[in-house]
């Protein structure tokens, strides 16, 4: 009986791994589906996320239109994609040119996008500019700038595309969005603050649109990393700090946060937040122990001074 038990129990967790595996499986291609034939916009495309997100919804069968500021990238991005896709299965992605950051120029690129297909069934605002650095150290001008990119933009394309979706009473909207607009980084704050502002709104947006059956969904993931970084031992990458938020300092990849926007597409979920479960914890440290939370973010802050005066 003993050893029945003992076999038994390496078979059901390799049960339950099938199922979840199954399921999940299911989940992939129901989301991939759930985009066939939509036409989904997708700025800053030519970013390593927007990379990624322009491939999965393009083998899901979208009919994409895609963002960036630079044509020849644009251009790249377009070989690679009919290059791989089925063309019987997909439609031929439509290039147009956008900085985000230049607002003036937002409402001729969005009747352009609106031209391309005469609507928007999925706008994901995906662009975005970093900054670091403390914060007497980065100009007023910059602090603009990032606002620009980060709230600004994103904010004027969504309102020039709106019309059109309450006109058909059908869309959605997505922002790409950050952790940092959950809790405050150090040294990021222009950043930080870009990324609070825009939660702010979209949560907004979201109460108000839901009378016309349009959904607005943000996606919140750390740093989004191309490569494995390990801090080395005895400095303040490796402190009690970076610690608590190494999954921020590492982030996660492209391909799992452009799986995830496609997922959210297909579930209409409202918000997500992809972390590891220490800067999880951070977002509700945060919110029901703000106290504790500032004098963690404290300690790393003394704590990174004493280190640089024993450089």
């Amino acid at each position: 009986m003993g050893i029945l038990a003992v076999l038994a129990l390496p078979l059901v967790i390799l049960g339950i791994s099938g199922i979840i595996y199954l399921y999940q499986s299911v989940i992939w291609l129901l989301s991939r589906s759930a985009v066939q034939n939509k036409v989904v916009v997708i700025t800053d495309a030519i970013s390593r996320l927007g990379n990624e997100c322009s491939r999965v919804f393009h083998t899901g069968g979208a009919r994409l239109v895609l963002c960036g500021r630079t044509w020849e990238k644009l251009e790249a991005l377009y070989d690679a994609l009919i290059s791989v896709a089925d063309p019987s299965m997909t439609y031929t992605p439509k290039l147009i040119l956008l900085d985000i950051s230049d607002i003036d120029c937002i409402q001729d690129v969005a009747r352009e996008i609106l031209d391309c297909y005469g609507c928007v069934d999925v706008l994901i605002n995906n662009a975005s500019m970093k900054v670091k650095g403390a914060v007497q150290s980065i100009s007023l001008e910059l602090d603009k700038k990032i606002m620009d990119a980060n709230y600004f933009g994103p904010i004027t394309l969504t309102k020039a595309i709106l019309p059109n979706m309450i006109s058909r009473r059908t869309g959605q909207i997505v922002l790409i969005n950050s952790i940092q607009g959950k809790i405050g980084i150090p040294f990021r704050a222009a950043y930080a603050a870009s990324k609070h502002a825009a939660v702010g709104f979209f949560d907004c947006l979201r109460a108000e649109m839901e009378e016309f059956d349009i959904s607005v969904s943000t996606v919140n993931p750390t740093f989004i990393y191309s490569y494995h970084h390990q801090p080395a031992s005895g400095n303040w990458e490796a402190s009690i700090w970076k610690f608590f938020f190494r999954k921020v300092e590492y982030g996660v990849h492209p391909v799992e946060v452009a799986e995830e926007v496609l997922r959210t597409v297909n579930s209409k979920k409202q918000e997500v937040l992809m972390a590891n479960p220490i800067p999880r914890a951070a977002v509700y440290i945060r919110t029901f122990f703000p106290e504790l939370f500032f004098a963690i973010v404290a300690s790393g802050i003394r704590e990174k001074m004493k280190t640089e005066e024993d450089i």
